[in-house]
Order: structure tokens, then sequence, then C-alpha cells
């Protein structure tokens, strides 16, 4: 199903990366694929509770359980928001119509057309083949009325450029998973990293995500000097991942680190650290019932760390403001739009390494792409094996690198400025839709329950 095809990848980061044995790792995902599939399966419940069978009412039904339960899926601390069926309007190929909803409600308003779409499709055919055409009509002009809106707004540009345009190298460095936390091999980390950050010829050089798998003061001060002199000889700045770490606060069990992103060239030092943490990755929810899971049997490096500050300020880069996110932080749409607000650019820095060659990858570009989409801005993304790409402010991909190949993508593109409507109202839009399909549909058919079997005002007299 959606779920088993496309999040079983977790099964490589807990086999081939956690160490996990193979047979307790496929009951994991197995595990986790079947608490992912109890969201449909409960739109779908609410669907048939609600309303009568193949009506206009089950359509919107249908169309408003789906995409709330998405939303629910995706929100809060462990939330996970992968594989929302509005992502699939972003083809390699080009966005399909329903995709110029994203900008109006982002990624849950796509889900919503296409939920609305497939599920007046369904009644259309069944009402057609019961010899009700009326309602198999009103079906069908609803499909076309979604598809002809959707690409009228897609005409609409609701950003404008800004400054000039910037030269960025992006950086793939295609460091094995296996080697990325050895120490014996860091050395050759620094050396390969710094080679091609001045090989690279942009004004902003990005490097991916803990490109240097060390804590800050643990880089040579010979490495921090040269990336300062590769960003400020070309009046511009490198962008690279590492840990960084504050002492532990009155009361607590040890020092804080973050996954963080620091910026070194003609700019003074610039610090982002991740707000958004991967549950059981990167912090330990229920940390006294998992935690020696986490840190004794998976040995996952770096598993227990602190979220940064929300809604940080922009990087300042080349007359640029750039909006920097790290991995599957760019996965929550609500949660970029206020750095975005702010920002002419975005930039995520990922490894998506641990999930091998699995499809996890080309998700998470596409889900990258919606980013872009909703908020009307370039997005720029670094990353250790792929996908190393640069999307533009219309979700289309203007270039990538190969997969597991070591590069430099080399791009020019202006940023953007101006608020789409998704930036303004994030998914209000979308959930308020949503609940007013489900409310409608619940009035409608409990009207019509009360029509059919009215019940007299003075009862059995």
């Amino acid at each position: 199903g959606l779920f088993g095809a496309g999040a079983s990848w977790v099964y490589i980061a807990l086999e081939t990366f956690g160490g996990m044995p193979a047979p307790i790792a496929l009951v994991g995902t197995a595990v986790w694929v079947a608490y992912l599939s109890l969201w449909p399966a409960f739109a779908g419940w609410v669907a048939v509770r609600s309303t009568r069978q193949d009506s206009v009412a089950r359509a919107l039904a249908a169309a408003g359980a789906w995409t709330l339960t998405e939303w629910l899926r995706g929100s809060g601390y462990t939330g996970f928001p992968w594989l929302s069926i509005g992502y699939a309007e972003l083809l390699p190929s080009g966005a399909t119509p329903l995709a110029g909803f994203a900008p109006v409600g982002g990624v849950f308003l796509v889900s919503l057309t296409v939920a609305l779409c497939a599920a007046a499709l369904t009644v259309a055919i069944s009402r057609l083949a019961d010899g009700v055409p009326r309602t198999s009509a009103v079906c069908a002009i609803a499909i076309v009325a979604l598809f002809a809106g959707g690409a009228l707004l897609g005409q609409i540009r609701w950003t404008v450029p800004f400054g000039s345009p910037l030269t960025v190298s992006l950086v793939q460095g295609n460091v094995a998973q296996t080697l990325k936390f050895d120490p014996d091999f860091r050395e050759q980390n620094f050396t390969l990293y710094t080679a091609l950050a001045r090989k690279a010829q942009g004004r902003l050089v990005v490097l991916p995500e803990s490109a240097f798998p060390v804590f800050a003061d643990e880089v040579p001060e010979a490495v921090l000097r040269e990336l300062v002199d590769i960003g400020g000889t070309r009046d511009g700045d490198v962008l690279f991942g590492l840990f960084t770490l504050d002492p532990p606060l009155p009361g607590g069990d040890g020092p804080r680190y973050y996954n963080s992103v620091v910026s070194l060239g003609a700019n003074p030092p610039q610090l982002y650290r991740k707000h958004h943490l991967v549950p059981f990755g990167e912090t330990i929810p229920a940390k006294p019932i998992v935690g020696w899971l986490i840190n004794r049997v998976l040995a996952i490096p770096l598993a227990d760390q602190t979220p940064g500050p929300a809604n940080p300020a922009p990087f300042a880069v080349a007359g640029q403001r750039i909006a920097v996110n790290i991995c599957y932080e760019d996965a929550f749409g609500s949660e970029l739009i206020g750095p975005a607000r702010a920002a002419t650019m975005l930039v995520n820095v990922t490894n998506d390494a641990w999930y091998g060659r699995s499809i996890a990858a080309r998700q998470h570009n596409q889900i990258a792409a919606m980013r872009a989409l909703e908020t009307g801005r370039p997005m720029l993304r670094a990353t250790n094996t792929g996908i190393t790409s640069a999307i533009g402010y219309d979700g289309s991909v203007l270039a990538e690198l190969p997969w597991f190949e070591r590069g430099i993508l080399e791009v020019e593109l202006a940023g953007r400025q101006g608020d789409t409507p998704y930036v303004r109202w994030g998914d209000s839009v979308a959930l308020g839709l949503a609940f007013m399909f489900l409310a409608t549909a619940v009035w409608s058919a409990r009207r019509a329950r009360s029509i059919a079997h009215p019940v007299s005002r003075h009862g059995n007299q």
C-alpha cells in the first residue's frame, strides 16, 4: 500500500546503519507502516459513518476526512508529514494543474483537491451505473472546475525578483555513511570538503548537513581560516554543517548539543541550529523508557540533541537573505513560512545516505520542491549523497547532480520577495475547507435521513 511502498526505507536505516538484526528491523518497519496506515483507515471510517453511500456528501466527507487526518499525521513533535498525496502533483516532468493550489493553501490544500477529485470520480461512476446522471454530472463539473481553477492559479506570480542573480555552488561530497562518523576518516573529510569548497565557483558555497560531523571546537583552525578565505575572496560565504555545543543548564543532565549550520566568509559568522529534530534519531521521546534502545542497542550517534530557536533570522549572504533548514525540517511547510517571510531564498542541507538507494531521497527532493512552490522562493539543496538540486520558485527542478556521485552543482538564480497566501495564512485555508466539507456532508446526510424518515411531532399517540 501507500506506506508499505513509500516508507519502507525505514528498514534500511534500522538494519543497515542502525545495526538492528534483520528480523527485528522487519518487525519494526511493519509496525511503523501499520501505524501510519491507521490514519487513512480512520478517514475512510469517518466518511462511511457520516454519510450515505455514493452521494455528493460522501465525496465531501471523504476529501475533508482525508485531509484532516493527513494534517494530524504530520503534526506535532512526532509527526510524519511524508507521503501527503498533494506531493504527487509535482512530477519530474512538471507540475499538474492541481499544484496551482499550493501557494494558496500549501500541500494540504492540494491534497484536499486531489482527494475531492478522486472521491467525486468514484461517486460519478457509481451513480451513472445506478442510472442517476444528475449526480454524475455535478461530480464531473466539480472535477473540471478544480483543474481549471488550479491551472488559473498556477499562472499567478505571487512573488517578485529581489536583487541581482546570485551564483551558488552546491557541494555533494558523497561520503559513505559507514565512514562519516569514523574518527580515522576525520582528517581526510576535512581535506575533501575544503578542496571542494575551494574548487567551487559561486559566491555562495553550500556544504551538506554535518559535512564536518564533529563539534565546532574540534574543527582545526586552519580549516576555519581557509573557509573564511574562500568565502571572503569571492565576496560571499561558505555554509557548512557541523555540531555546536552549549554547557548544561542548571539541573540538566549534560551538555546541550545542536545540529547546526555555520556561515563563514565576507560576513561575520552566522549560526543556525536545527529546531525540528527527528524523533528517535536526533531526540528521544519518552527517554526513560526507550533511551537505552537508542543509545546502547542502535548506538545512533548524537541521538539526544537540543532543538534550536524557532523562526531565526535569515543569513545575510551576497545581498540575499537565506533561510536555512536542515534535513527533514523542510517537510513541515507551516514551520518554514515564518523564516521564509523574511528571506529571499531557502537553503536545505541534508544527508539521506541513511536510507541507501531507496526512494526516500527522491521523495525528499519532491517535498523540497513543494516548499519552494508554497513560499514562492527558490530552494537550494546540498546533500551528502543526493539529491543535490536547485529548485525554482515555481517548484520546478532546475538542475540536479547524479545520485551517489561526488560533484558541485553550479547555478545562478535570483531571490524572490513578497508573500504568497500560504505564507500569510499557513494551513488555515486547507483545514478550514476540510472542516467545512466534513460538516456540510454530515449536515446534508442528517437532513436527507430526516426527510426520508420524518418523526411525528406528537409522537405515537
